[in-house]
């Protein structure tokens, strides 16, 4: 079955992911994975306008949250998706392509629905047993905002990290029901996020993301 067409607007952010062909990882260390992505990243800031909430990088997929001004978000994920996988190619002596399929693409129409965005994305390494906060994984750009690294991607501010970084980071690392956090890895499979009926089937979950 074709996947449905790409969606280009340019109210509401996108959560965009990809993965490594047949799940394997990038062939590479992380971090010239991360050299990579991060220079392409920085190249679709100047030349595509695309504005950068957050990013992160996986050993066999990465996670990114962004704004299009310009509605393009197609030209922005051809460029990335073609580049990064021919350096990663070529660095790693890949024969095969890198990525296993195109991206996955999922429009955040309300504040709510991005902050459950947001803390899925960064809580990723957590939930993969990589570190124990957020803030300590290195191939995370919330790891460069807070001055533990050097972040080159060209981010938008953080208004919602640096409101209140201390509550922020205490949000974040709240670990989620395992059932919530499915809920939101289900809604991000969708063109526009929305969350899944509740088991009586009557109204969306409200989940653990207001703390705040």
């Amino acid at each position: 079955m074709a996947r449905p067409k790409t969606i280009l607007q340019s109210e509401f952010p996108y959560s965009v992911s990809a993965r490594c062909i047949n799940k394997e990882w990038f062939n590479l260390p992380m971090q010239e994975v991360w050299d990579v992505m991060t220079n392409h990243l920085y190249f679709a800031h100047h030349a595509y306008a695309a504005k950068i909430h957050s990013f992160v990088l996986m050993s066999n997929h990465f996670h990114l949250l962004l704004s299009t001004p310009q509605a393009n978000l197609n030209k922005i994920m051809a460029y990335f998706m073609k580049e990064t996988s021919r350096d990663i190619s070529r660095l790693s002596g890949r024969i095969n392509q890198t990525y296993g399929a195109r991206y996955y693409k999922c429009i955040i129409r309300s504040d709510h629905y991005f902050m459950n965005s947001y803390k899925y994305i960064y809580r990723n390494p957590v939930e993969a047993g990589l570190c124990q906060g957020v803030e300590e994984y290195p191939y995370s750009t919330i790891n460069g905002l807070l001055g533990s690294s050097p972040v080159y991607i060209p981010m938008i501010e953080d208004t919602l990290l640096f409101e209140n970084t201390y509550r922020t980071l205490a949000w974040l690392n709240f670990k989620t029901k395992n059932e919530d956090r499915d809920s939101v890895k289900a809604a991000l499979k969708r063109q526009y996020f929305k969350l899944p009926k509740n088991r009586n089937n009557s109204k969306p979950n409200h989940l653990e993301f207001d703390l705040l």
